[in-house]
């Protein structure tokens, strides 16, 4: 049976986000920046790590910079981890790593182990915390904690791999970590957050949901939708009657908004953050689509690279003291975790310096240029978003990549719907060329010069990516669709699969 919180705790959390709010409202964000920088080389001077690079000489942005290159997950792995992993001690950050997060893998196909820390937990944790306090300050009489928060993620099991070591999802460590005090404002109970088999734990989860207790609700958009979607069927809608804010991150909000947004009942706010096994970059402190203020003190060392030099032999690597707004950035890392100039493959354009607040615009690994056309993964979706609007065609889900036909090359999007009118397919495919030919240059050079071929678009019934990714054992948690999938290899295996079922 699920019992009730002992009492309305909003009281004291609204005590405590408005001495955190005062504080974020004087915090100079590059004082705050350079500070966490600080306090991350003098933690890690005596790693193996921080003796290779010199960390106790460095005394500035600059020093860090020239010291420290920039690397990919594959790099740091194969250098500094793998040869202990998974016990991995005073590598690149003191002590012996408690956790290792699987991440989604969307992008590569497969699965990366990236540390995490206990300052790196205690870090997440009081972004969190940051959350809530936002929702508070644009809803002073919002009663959050008067019921139950409801973290929807991956199980809570995680195998010890080596002593002192677990391993698994980034929510199920999130959930194993929370204060001994929550677990009576939280739900689900650990006998259910255990459950390893998604399609068995989110019946357990509709099945024992307490309706009207569920203040808040948390998790990645797609499975978001499908649990609340079962709780309607089940309960009629709004299926969570006392829901008072959805918190939304992992994946791009626009796909899944208009079919969440019926089944929230009046007056509940969404807000969106942008979490990674990494660290958690930014939340939403403003209003949907106004952009994610940047956590700047929250262990985490934030760098941006623009987009287009990222690849090459001497990328500028810029920091809040030297951001500039409407330029495509991809994210840099340098955490409480050990990791140093990470390259964390998402990318964002800032719209605003003091403080800086972000969108996110897509993935570094999301870009597609098989033939040479050079798309960005923000390209492409807004393309595709665009293209549908016009076409009443609604879109619950899709990949495209590349694909060789004869001596040409071609794009194929294979996108689910749930109804689409006669020759959608074939018009989707025409739209979808002439908006990423009015938009890229290179998209249009290669169709003239007849090296790219005509789209096809493949509209696939509703429930196949789901069906697919139970396939593939990556339902649940945070796993997601990858967008894009630019190896023609992993790109035919998954269009063969996806037209099979």
């Amino acid at each position: 049976m699920i019992r009730p919180p002992p009492f309305d705790a909003t009281p004291l959390l609204r005590l405590a986000a408005s001495a955190r709010l005062a504080h974020l409202q004087r915090l100079d964000p590059v004082a705050a920046q350079a500070r966490v920088l600080r306090g991350l080389l003098k933690r890690a001077a005596g790693t193996r790590f921080g003796r290779s690079h010199g960390f106790a000489e460095i005394q500035d942005v600059a020093g860090y910079q020239a010291r420290v290159g920039l690397r990919r997950y594959e790099a740091f792995w194969q250098e500094w981890w793998q040869p202990a992993a998974p016990l991995l001690e005073d590598a690149t950050w003191p002590g012996r790593m408690p956790y290792l997060a699987l991440s989604s893998g969307t992008s590569a196909g497969r699965s990366k182990f990236i540390p995490v820390s206990r300052e790196m937990v205690r870090a997440n944790r009081a972004a969190g915390f940051d959350v809530l306090a936002w929702h508070l300050a644009a809803h002073p009489h919002s009663r959050v904690f008067g019921g139950l928060s409801f973290m929807l993620g991956g199980s809570t099991a995680l195998p010890e791999v080596a002593p002192g070591t677990r391993q698994g999802d980034l929510s199920g460590i999130a959930a194993r970590e929370i204060p001994a005090w929550l677990p009576r404002w939280s739900f689900p109970p650990t006998e259910l957050a255990l459950i390893e088999d998604w399609d068995r734990k989110l019946a357990s989860l509709v099945a024992a949901t307490p309706q009207q207790a569920i203040r808040v609700l948390t998790g990645t958009p797609s499975w978001l939708l499908m649990l609340l979607d079962q709780l309607a069927q089940r309960h009629g809608t709004p299926p969570l009657p006392g829901l008072e804010l959805l918190v939304h991150g992992g994946t791009a909000w626009r796909p899944y908004r208009e079919r969440i947004r019926p089944l929230l009942p009046a007056g509940c706010t969404t807000r969106e953050v942008y979490p990674a096994s990494e660290g958690f970059c930014a939340i939403a402190d403003r209003g949907d689509g106004e952009g994610l203020r940047l956590n700047v003190d929250r262990g985490v060392f934030w760098e941006f690279v623009p987009v287009a030099e990222l690849d090459g032999p001497a990328p500028t690597r810029h920091w809040v003291a030297t951001i500039e707004p409407g330029v495509d950035y991809a994210v840099i890392v340098t955490s409480c975790a050990g990791l140093w100039g990470y390259v964390l493959g998402d990318t964002v354009r800032f719209l605003s310096r003091n403080p800086p607040r972000l969108l996110m615009t897509g993935r570094t690994a999301q870009d597609l240029s098989a033939f040479g056309e050079h798309l960005s993964g923000a390209e492409i979706e807004a393309a595709l978003w665009s293209a549908t609007a016009a076409l009443d065609v609604t879109v619950l889900e899709f990949t495209m990549g590349p694909e060789l036909v004869g001596a040409q090359g071609r794009h194929h999007w294979l996108v689910e719907t749930a109804a689409a009118p006669n020759g959608a397919a074939d018009k989707l495919a025409a739209a979808l060329d002439a908006r990423l030919a009015a938009g890229n240059d290179d998209y249009a050079t290669h169709r003239q010069a007849g090296q790219l071929a005509p789209p096809l678009v493949t509209l696939l019934p509703a429930g196949s990516f789901t069906a697919w990714m139970r396939r593939t054992g990556r339902l649940g948690g945070q796993h997601k669709v990858p967008r894009v999938i630019a190896d023609a290899a992993r790109f035919g295996d998954a269009s063969r699969a996806l037209l099979e079922l």
